[in-house]
């Protein structure tokens, strides 16, 4: 029956595998380049109209909070992080089972898997990331004190924003999030398209380690310059609360960036993103390479697509 093969689809092995190499690449890479990524969200967030440099920015945050503020929220980033590539390689993988089948893979069915599980990824963990950029952001201003600090960790997070806001501010910025599901819709879209091209032109598919490293590069500077300023409103509605920033909406946050800094707001922080996240893309994508195709190895198995 249909059902029974689809089932078979969702849990497969292949899409256990691919999804936890997904998840150990985007650790590492996070962990490796975390500095940057609390550098974006403060350029985002800024309402300042001086644009500050990310070295500006990385000497700011020493001074105030010393080397570990740059490393301040990592535990529930990664844990978001981890929790998110698990479910999008996981849900990428199966509705590429789906799709292909036996069939020849092409650009419109990458298309079609990288959006739906974009989407599928965005609904289960948004909550995550509203709670780690509320976690990420207190305390960032100087003189802050402990007693200032309105969060202690995740489940501390969670339990406030449920208790003062009500569940629906666990889903803040879920409009620009389902937005920038063409954020990895075109990274992946572009990296498979890259990856076939590679195959094809060195006639061989186990790709070297820095032909990976450059194909992953690629498709998330193209993914990233499309989707940027939908990133910005995206950190400014997360890190809004009912007790802090005002409540706005999409629109309003749109009307604000333009109105406190122009146009050039929206690409707030991009030197910051774009060196984050083209060298995070890259290390996660060699790295979940790498093991999935170490763990099939191991285990004596083919993945079903490439």
């Amino acid at each position: 029956m249909d059902w029974q093969k689809n089932l078979k689809d969702v849990l497969s092995y292949d899409s256990l595998v691919h999804a936890v190499a997904g998840a150990t690449g985007g650790f590492t890479a996070m962990t490796v380049f975390y500095p940057l990524d609390t550098v974006r969200i403060i350029l985002q967030v800024d309402d300042s109209s001086q644009r500050k440099t990310i070295s500006e920015v990385i000497e700011e945050v020493v001074r105030q909070h010393g080397l570990k503020g740059l490393y301040k929220g990592w535990r529930p980033v990664i844990t978001s992080l981890w929790c998110s590539n698990f479910v999008y390689f996981y849900s990428y993988n199966f509705l590429k089972l789906t799709f292909y089948g036996t069939k020849k893979p092409s650009g419109w069915k990458d298309l079609a898997a990288a959006s739906l599980a974009g989407v599928i990824n965005v609904l289960v963990t948004t909550p995550m990331w509203v709670v780690n950029t509320r976690l990420k952001l207190q305390g960032k201003k100087a003189g802050t004190s402990a007693a200032d600090i309105q969060y202690h960790g995740i489940l501390d997070c969670f339990s406030k924003i449920l208790e003062k806001e009500g569940v629906g501010a666990l889903w803040n910025g879920t409009g620009p999030s389902l937005l920038l599901v063409c954020n990895p819709t075109i990274q992946f879209v572009v990296y498979e398209a890259l990856k076939r091209k590679f195959i094809q032109m060195l006639k061989t598919r186990d790709l070297g380690t820095g032909t990976l490293f450059l194909i992953g590069a690629m498709a998330k500077a193209v993914a990233t310059l499309v989707t940027y300023p939908v990133q910005v409103i995206q950190s400014r509605m997360r890190a809004q609360s009912k007790d802090g920033r005002k409540n706005m909406s999409f629109t309003h946050c749109i009307n604000h960036v333009i109105r406190t800094a122009g146009w050039k707001g929206f690409y707030k922080g991009i030197e910051a993103k774009l060196l984050q996240t083209i060298l995070m893309a890259a290390l996660m994508f060699m790295t979940y390479e790498k093991i999935a195709r170490v763990v099939f190895k191991v285990m004596r198995a083919q993945p079903a697509t490439s």
